[in-house]
């Protein structure tokens, strides 16, 4: 039996709105690594282009994040975000900032991954 073309259009926009969404959090979590590196480099607003760095990752960031709420259930949506803020700047830090590099700050950084991509796949997303 075939599926009515209706319904294949709504499940078709329904998984469309949801990757755009997800795509928004991605780079979201990813401008969160830009304002914490910023704000280190900012020392403490005193140099303002880091400053000014800040603001605009800061803005960029927190705009996706609403946006993709639209869609996204906040839970899932604000661990994904987190996750990949809070892994990006320690990875940043370590590779531009010299920042101290250990195996348990690899394996934690790890952990938080492996924790953002388990909420994932348990169905937290869905």
């Amino acid at each position: 039996m075939a599926v009515p073309a209706s319904i294949m259009v709504g499940l078709t926009v329904g998984f469309a709105e949801g990757a755009v969404a997800w795509l928004l959090v991605i780079i979201a979590g990813i401008l969160e690594t830009g304002f914490a590196v910023c704000l280190k480099l900012s020392d403490g607003f005193s140099k303002i282009w880091p400053t000014v760095g800040f603001a605009s990752f800061a803005l960029g960031s927190f705009g996706l994040l609403t946006l993709s709420l639209k869609t996204l259930e906040v839970g899932p949506a604000y661990a994904v975000w987190t996750g990949i803020g809070a892994a990006g700047t320690a990875i940043v830090g370590m590779i531009w900032l010299g920042e101290s590099v250990s195996v348990l700050k690899l394996v934690s950084i790890s952990l938080v991954l492996i924790g953002v991509i388990g909420l994932q796949l348990s169905g937290a997303g869905h």
